[in-house]
């Protein structure tokens, strides 16, 4: 249902009012009265809307290449809605560490032919993509846990649950 709105244009000054005042005088005594100018907007009103279905999220647990002062492996989280980003970008906008320090200098930018980005996916593998082209071709002789984390897209916007990622040390790739 749509509905015609009608407003009336006025002059908007950034002077101060002292200034406006004096000017609008001497304006009226030399033109003619102004004519208001009308806008019309078309607005469109919907009825009470149903609310969008919730899109499925898949949480995402990164578990650190390097073990903690107290032995055990730091673990930070994340989460995704299903199917809409990349991995490398997830651990990225959420800081987690993705690359060692050669990766942080001499990484691709997210064009799968550095290598600096490899995970592995100890659980969850099933809530990603399949390995691209480049995958394929770059992890040729890799264990199949190992990802290239700029070609793995998490979900597939209908599924959802938990993905582990180990981010695998420079020195094992």
């Amino acid at each position: 249902m749509a509905t015609s709105l009608n407003f009336t244009a006025t002059q908007v000054s950034t002077q101060p009012p002292e200034l406006c005042l004096r000017r609008s005088s001497f304006k009226s005594k030399l033109s003619s009265p102004r004519r208001p100018k009308f806008v019309s907007f078309a607005v469109n009103s919907t009825e009470p809307s149903s609310p969008e279905p919730e899109k499925p999220e898949i949480e995402l647990e990164f578990i650190a290449p390097r073990a903690g002062d107290d032995g055990s492996y730091p673990v930070e989280r994340a989460r995704a809605i299903s199917g809409e980003r990349l991995l490398r970008n997830i651990m990225l906008d959420n800081k987690i560490e993705l690359y060692a320090t050669y990766g942080k200098v001499m990484n691709c930018g997210g064009g799968g032919s550095c290598g600096t980005c490899i995970v592995e996916i100890i659980d969850g593998k099933d809530l990603l993509n399949e390995r691209t082209n480049t995958e394929l071709r770059y992890l040729k002789k890799k264990p199949e846990s190992w990802r290239l984390a700029c070609q793995t897209i998490v979900g597939n916007k209908e599924n959802s649950g938990k993905v582990v990622v180990q981010r695998i040390p420079q020195w094992k790739k």
